[in-house]
């Protein structure tokens, strides 16, 4: 087993290979790598994600052959992929964040400016929050409703298919805050910065 997290200057890569390496105890190798050659080698793949939409997107398109990598170890052969906060985002089919723009389209529906129904609430939804487990999965194991994870987003995933949150956090809306379909998987908040919650949710991770 060795996990590749995906560098294509987003930024906070050591913080989560920190996070990785802490859970790992030793016991895995964590790469952080614009190989594709790399990535094609990892049982698993690890995409973060700080900044724009848009730009995140152009950085990742910016690699020579990452994405046709990424499509054929992911998509088609099943490798267990884990998207971070815009690395989440980037999952979906567009995001409209300065424009619309393309995603990879590995789940179906949008990434949109958050909208709470209290008017109060600043935007970016920034700090700690309640998670709200929506159903049972391996990356959620030990994880239970009311644990807390940190949140750094102004925009969040729509999804279109319900089965595909799996768990949810409220800020006068509810917010996807942990997708997930098949071998492919997202978390909007930051594992690393999350303390307890955010190391399980990486162990589990390791272990599928």
């Amino acid at each position: 087993m060795t996990v590749a997290i995906i560098d294509y200057g987003s930024g906070n890569l050591r913080s989560v290979a920190k996070a990785f390496e802490r859970v790992a105890a030793g016991s895995v190798p964590i790469q952080v790598t614009h190989s594709p050659d790399i990535v094609e080698k990892a049982s698993h793949i690890v995409l973060p994600g700080v900044g724009a939409f848009a730009d995140c997107m152009r950085g990742l398109r910016a690699l020579p052959g990452m994405l046709e990598i990424l499509q054929r170890e992911v998509v088609q052969r099943g490798k267990q992929f884990l998207g971070i906060c815009v690395g989440m985002q980037m999952l979906f089919e567009k995001g409209h964040e300065h424009g619309t723009h393309d995603g990879l389209g590995w789940l179906k529906g949008e990434v949109g400016l958050m909208t709470p129904a209290d008017g109060t609430l600043k935007i970016p939804h920034m700090g700690w929050n309640d998670l709200t487990v929506a159903q049972p999965h391996p990356l959620l194991k030990q994880i239970t409703t009311g644990d807390h994870a940190y949140f750094v987003h102004s925009y969040h995933a729509l999804c279109k298919e319900p089965s595909d949150v799996l768990a949810t956090v409220s800020y006068g809306q509810s917010v996807a805050a942990v997708v997930g379909r098949g071998n492919i998987m997202g978390a909007q908040f930051h594992p690393e910065k999350s303390q307890d919650t955010g190391l399980q949710l990486l162990k589990n991770f390791l272990e599928l």
